[in-house]
């Protein structure tokens, strides 16, 4: 690894550890040449995940995308960021695990609303009011009767 501060390519692990709940290597280093420390990451490189919109155009999956959507459908209801961040974690997982290269769209609102329900009603409310493109209250009406009635 070559130093940030001297150029030199030659450096020592002085202390390794795993990041990122074992998704990363969080070594740090001092150089040979200058002694100063610095700190690397290693990372296991991902295919990339492409998203295919309704419009069928394609574009790189964006877990800050889902996560922001979370949070303003989660407006001022008592629900954590680490709740969301972990919905996110678990919703990037199972994509990875499911699909090998594109997944839809409409796949992924799916699964954040299934998974957003057990957490808040209200948040999972306003998510699908977006996801379901919603126009006014009728559109509400209709997709709150065709819930069953255990999900209300």
């Amino acid at each position: 690894m070559k130093c940030p501060y001297c150029g030199c390519g030659e450096s020592r692990v002085i202390d390794s550890r795993s990041t990122d709940e074992g998704g990363a290597i969080r070594r740090r280093r001092e150089c040979i040449e200058c002694e100063k420390r610095f700190t690397t990451y290693e990372k296991l490189e991902e295919s990339p995940l492409i998203v295919v919109k309704r419009d069928g155009s394609r574009q790189l999956f964006e877990r800050r995308k889902i996560l922001n959507g979370l949070i303003y459908a989660g407006g001022k209801r008592k629900i954590s960021l680490s709740t969301f961040e972990s919905l996110v974690d678990n919703l990037e997982r199972e994509l990875r695990n499911n699909f090998y290269h594109e997944v839809a769209s409409d796949e992924i609102g799916r699964r954040v609303l299934a998974k957003l329900r057990d957490i808040d009603e209200v948040a999972y409310v306003r998510f699908a009011s977006v996801y379901h493109q919603f126009r006014d209250i009728d559109d509400f009406k209709k997709a709150l009767a065709e819930m069953p009635e255990n999900e209300r």
